[in-house]
């Protein structure tokens, strides 16, 4: 059986700033499934290279200490303080269980070299885009990594709903980081 335990965030600065939102136990082993960006602290403004209003490339994510078992990462970035309702900025599956990080400005395309493959976000584009706020109040943007027990088979174009769908009983463990920004 495995049990998962939500851990607190703390604030350190950005480069040693981690988010451990949960711990497997597993015979009596407990790992911390870990998620940060190098390129901006959780619950910090995210800088503009990686929105609508600079070079809306995809920040770098790094992340740690995935359970036994795992055998593909999935990601979710989404806005839930946008007007019309959560908007969902990247959707991303199959990445490699061996995988430890995404770099910065990923290629929008539906399959990367590695097997990673990219859905479509509520801009109707593949790929990453980044926040793009209407001016006003500051919204939070959520990366949301799920650590599964299984490669996924979706077809080319996935949302955010049918990825969900597809993980249904698959998520082993799940880090979150959190970005603001504000126009």
């Amino acid at each position: 059986m495995t049990l998962f335990a939500m851990a607190a965030f703390s604030f350190v600065p950005a480069k040693a700033q981690t988010s451990t939102t949960q711990t497997s136990t597993k015979g009596g082993a407990s790992v911390s499934f870990m998620m940060k960006s190098p390129d901006f602290a959780s619950g910090a403004i995210i800088p503009k290279p990686f929105t609508c209003t600079g070079e809306d490339r995809s920040p770098a994510l790094e992340w740690s200490g995935a359970p036994t078992g795992t055998k593909s990462f999935a990601l979710i970035a989404d806005d839930p303080d946008a007007p019309v309702g959560t908007w969902v900025h990247w959707v991303v599956f199959n990445i490699p269980a061996a995988s430890h990080a995404l770099p910065t400005g990923i290629e929008r395309k539906d399959q990367l070299p590695d097997g990673t493959r990219q859905g479509v976000n509520d801009f109707q584009m593949l790929g990453y885009n980044g926040p793009c706020p209407p001016p006003g109040k500051t919204h939070r943007y959520f990366f949301k990594l799920y650590a599964l027990n299984d490669q996924l088979t979706l077809a080319a174009g996935t949302t955010k709903a049918a990825l969900e769908k597809a993980m249904e009983g698959h998520i082993i463990a799940k880090a979150e980081w959190m970005g603001n920004y504000r126009r």
